[in-house]
């Protein structure tokens, strides 16, 4: 019975351990997926400053009139 026990509070433990472990993985993830956004934003903002695109442009132009 006691060996029961022990066997018990050992996997507790590693599950514990693995617990911390995979909680401290999902933490780096998020902080890396938070930077990975704000670059992002930071991107989509510059090319929205550069210039409009291409088809913005050319919905713009008329076609010439032997369209």
């Amino acid at each position: 019975m006691e060996s029961r026990v022990t066997n018990l509070e050992s996997k507790v433990a590693f599950q514990d351990d693995l617990l911390e472990s995979l909680n401290g993985i999902v933490a780096a993830q998020q902080q890396q997926i938070d930077l990975l956004q704000q670059q992002v934003q930071v991107l989509y903002d510059q090319m929205r400053s550069l210039s409009p695109s291409n088809l913005a442009m050319e919905e713009l132009e008329e076609r010439p009139p032997h369209y």
